[in-house]
């Protein structure tokens, strides 16, 4: 029976030949996530039934990111709970400070996630590492404690829904402008509970972290999983970083999905998502005139060396403009030596901007870069919803880091043919 990649995954952890859509199952883990807000609630469920140990040490990620380094006393007991349980079980990736960063970029650049792997983690943008060609998705706090527990977990097999998208990108656009233009054609719901599998000659000629990117945000369509084939360039990403065996999975050529999109890459311009949701996406002609008070470029989306890169080059020999706070926030400490080494931190700094070290922080209005009601931010995460970067009343436009290094020096969203 021919199966998509995600059916395929699927199957080989559940020691099938063939699983359907629809279908109920139960498949092994190849690693369970927590971070600092979701882990302590399914610690608290092993420790309060006396379970004593894990299904395999090195198979579970703890990665205390989200309001880390601790920015009050309820932080730093969160972040205590998964450090002791990280000692008391005796668990192997473990990522306090000065090793922590942002989960969804540390893990794939360690080496931790591969492709074929089948990842469960308790945050919904776990979807990432379906930019490495795996399945992974996010759960609840509970369903990760049983996971820790069983090293399985239950799975309703989705439907799939498969984006070509072919053509030659034009300047500046990324793989974040793809998934907003995306997003903004289906809507938050669009791919409700189904996998996104994305592919054509566009996503072939992307580097690993656009499309880490874009799969980042599969959740914002409300996908259970997006997933791109592995090719040369991810077998190149992930050749030395690990010495775990993986197995590629691709889809049949016969694969049948519930939808088949065919989108014109070429023609997508620079992306801006207007509050309060991802699929408020427009291009960035449309955004023209409006003030901003804060840029943030980082996140588990558009906090990589690439997205710095972009960045750094926009904004070199400028400054950002009066009135408005730019914060760069390199999403892990590879990546933040990796800027600092290559001069990025200079032009940052030279540019009136500041840089923060790897964090969540603003994006889920947790802290370095809180947000005061009426305030506008652009910013390269990944949700907008209303309050979703601090007070009620303040507005989150979304954008990759071209349009929000070019933002920060107009001082209004600004497209970067604009400096040019």
């Amino acid at each position: 029976m021919p199966m998509t990649i995600t059916e395929k995954i699927l199957a080989a952890h559940s020691d099938r030949d063939t699983v359907h859509p629809g279908e109920i199952i139960m498949a092994r883990i190849d690693l369970a996530l927590g971070n600092d807000i979701t882990a302590p609630i399914a610690i608290k469920i092993l420790r309060d039934n006396g379970i004593d140990e894990v299904f395999d040490k090195d198979k579970i990620a703890l990665v205390p990111d989200h309001f880390t380094p601790n920015k009050d006393i309820a932080s730093a007991e969160q972040c205590k709970v998964l450090r002791e349980f990280a000692h008391d079980y005796d668990i192997s990736h473990y990522f306090e400070l000065g090793e922590m960063g942002v989960e969804h970029a540390l893990l794939p650049e360690q080496g931790i996630v591969l492709p074929g792997d089948l990842v469960l983690g308790a945050d919904s943008h776990t979807c990432t590492y379906g930019g490495l060609g795996a399945f992974s998705t996010g759960v609840g706090s509970t369903d990760l404690a049983g996971a820790m527990i069983s090293g399985r977990s239950w799975f309703r097999v989705p439907t799939s829904m498969k984006f070509v998208l072919d053509g030659e990108l034009r300047p500046w656009v990324g793989g974040k402008d793809l998934i907003l233009y995306i997003i903004g054609q289906i809507g938050v719901d669009g791919a409700l509970y189904r996998s996104m599998e994305l592919t054509g000659s566009a996503i072939g000629a992307l580097g690993m972290s656009d499309r880490l990117a874009m799969c980042n945000m599969a959740i914002e369509a409300g996908a259970k999983n997006g997933i791109i084939a592995p090719d040369a360039i991810t077998e190149e990403y992930v050749k030395g970083r690990s010495e775990r065996e993986y197995t590629v999975f691709s889809s049949d050529a016969d694969a049948v999905y519930d939808e088949v999109i065919n989108i014109d890459a070429s023609q997508i311009e620079l992306q801006v998502a207007f509050p309060h949701l991802p699929e408020n996406s427009k291009p960035v002609g449309e955004a023209k005139d409006i003030s901003i008070d804060q840029v943030v470029i980082g996140s588990c989306t558009n906090g990589r060396f690439e997205d710095l890169e972009i960045a750094a080059s926009l904004i070199k020999g400028k400054k950002v403009a009066d009135g408005v706070r730019m914060i760069v926030i390199p999403a892990t400490p590879t990546i933040y030596r990796q800027a600092m080494d290559a001069g990025f931190f200079a032009i940052f700094l030279e540019a009136g901007a500041v840089i923060s070290p790897p964090t969540c922080g603003p994006c889920l209005g947790g802290h370095m870069g809180v947000l005061a009601e009426g305030e506008k931010a652009v910013a390269t995460t990944n949700r907008n919803f209303v309050g979703r970067m601090g007070h009620p009343g303040s507005e989150v436009y979304l954008s990759g880091p071209a349009v929000a290094a070019a933002s920060a020096v107009a001082g209004t969203i600004s497209s970067p043919h604009d400096l040019i």
